[in-house]
């Protein structure tokens, strides 16, 4: 590759489901091949494929965060990305103020309480929604919700271990209303935090325990449902297929967090395993296996380039 500047907009899982957890190491198997999606000076998207033994070199070319733009929704699956006019500074987490107060996704989090939104955001959030149960490698757990259209893309993006489904509802203010219920009544926050993900990973738990705590936690959701009653929601027992290329970062193995701030440098390193934006990888001249929170990189301007490598930690035994 040769040195080009690119704005990161993340990684994203858009492949369809696997077929059943036991089914061939393909593609279909993998749920796709997850990318990192980058901008260019010209405003045009590429996509940079992150599967298994693929090298990922890059500088960071700028400091701070820079504005991704904003969504304008039209309906379940249609909506337009409009980039920043200004290329401003990120002040609002991956937005410039402008662009945040104009995104329609801002307005989801308050549809349930009454709040107001335009027709297609309405129309897409009145679709069938799923909740969920999810559980990381650390043990940490949580109840989210995902769109009928991405109900398995939202959970490979987020990173679970393991986690199931305990209700399907017919919109997206219901399925907010209920997972407001279990946080309240089963006590399940709404949000694990990135680096707490990328960190379990470097001394995940049993897949054993991981499955048995999301089993137990996902039937007490069921019974606060269930006991809560009510119209617009069907309470379902449903495990999450998790996409293959995740399957060995989840397994316990002897790895360590990656040694350098991605907020500045040059990196590189070779991805064994995938899991949400997390990537276990092997940098050159060790054997060791590192956790690297690529999610860190989202709204950062970087350059890539085969020639960009990390260095290995001078005393490796720190690391131990």
């Amino acid at each position: 590759m040769t040195d080009t500047r690119y704005l990161v907009h993340g990684v994203f899982w858009d492949g369809a489901p696997p077929v059943s957890p036991g089914s061939p190491g393909s593609g279909e198997r993998d749920g796709g091949t997850p990318v990192m999606r980058l901008q260019d000076p010209s405003g045009g998207f590429r996509e940079l494929k992150l599967d298994a033994g693929s090298r990922l070199g890059f500088r960071l070319a700028a400091e701070g965060k820079f504005c991704l733009g904003h969504h304008k929704v039209h309906g379940p699956a249609d909506r337009d990305h409009v980039l920043c006019p200004a290329n401003a500074l990120a002040v609002r987490g991956n937005q410039c103020e402008r662009c945040f107060v104009v995104d329609d996704s801002r307005l989801i989090h308050d549809f349930h309480r009454g709040g107001g939104v335009p027709p297609g955001l309405r129309a897409y959030l009145m679709q069938q929604h799923w909740l969920y149960v999810a559980t990381f490698a650390n043990g940490a757990s949580k109840v989210g919700t995902a769109s009928n259209l991405r109900k398995w893309n939202r959970l490979a993006e987020q990173g679970a271990v393991v986690a199931r489904y305990v209700a399907r509802a017919d919109d997206g203010r219901v399925v907010r209303i209920l997972e407001d219920m279990l946080t309240r009544d089963a006590g399940l926050p709404q949000q694990v935090r990135s680096a707490a993900k990328a960190a379990a990973l470097a001394a995940p738990a049993p897949a054993v325990e991981l499955d048995a705590l999301n089993r137990r936690l996902a039937g007490e959701a069921r019974g606060v449902l269930v006991r809560a009653g009510g119209e617009g929601f069907e309470v379902v027992d449903e495990q999450w297929v998790r996409p293959g290329l995740a399957d060995s970062a989840c397994r316990p193995a002897a790895r360590y967090e990656y040694p350098h701030s991605l907020r500045a440098g040059a990196h590189g390193f070779r991805i064994a395993a995938l899991s949400g934006s997390v990537a276990v990888a092997a940098l050159e001249g060790t054997e060791l296996e590192f956790v690297v929170n690529l999610g860190q990189l989202k709204a950062r301007s970087v350059e890539l380039g085969d020639h960009h490598s990390s260095d290995v930690p001078a005393v490796q035994e720190s690391l131990f």
